[in-house]
């Protein structure tokens, strides 16, 4: 389970990303795992994620009101995400289609697009060809937390 890995790290923050970072690694190389705890949130293992998220939480000092909202927006984005980034790799290898040329040439097809139309698409289209799938998951559990720790002073100052 996920219990084990978090004892090895003290702080909270570093304890849920690697949480969402080994979940991330596992659904990676077993693309079936993260369809399966998708479909079925209420299995064994996806209550021991939720379980292991919302005690480091818990220990973020995350107000009770809150816990339930924060730990699920974190089990949802990171069983989605990773679920998804899996798919569209098990998509692209079924149909030996190298990943760097698909992205060149979807980021090729954004580029082309009216700038004033779609003025984000066409700036994202400079970062889509070389992103990194693992490093943009772990940029979306940052904002989160960073959204967390946000409702979190609220409480504190409120």
């Amino acid at each position: 389970g996920t219990k084990g890995a978090l004892v090895a790290v003290a702080e909270p923050r570093e304890a849920l990303r690697a949480v969402a970072l080994g979940l991330f690694d596992a659904i990676d190389a077993h693309p079936w795992v993260g369809a399966q705890l998708a479909r079925e949130p209420w299995r064994p293992t996806v209550l021991d994620i939720y379980e292991s998220i919302s005690e480091q939480l818990q220990a973020l000092n995350v107000p009770e009101r809150a816990l339930f909202d924060s730990a699920g927006v974190l089990v949802n984005y990171i069983l989605g995400v990773a679920g998804q980034n899996a798919a569209n790799a098990r998509v692209l290898a079924s149909n030996n289609i190298d990943r760097s040329a698909f992205l060149a040439g979807v980021a090729a097809q954004w580029a082309q697009l009216d700038p004033a139309r779609h003025p984000s698409v066409h700036r994202a289209a400079t970062q889509l060809r070389d992103h990194d799938d693992r490093a943009q998951f772990l940029a979306g559990v940052n904002l989160i937390l960073a959204g967390i720790e946000a409702v979190r002073r609220d409480r504190k100052d409120g």
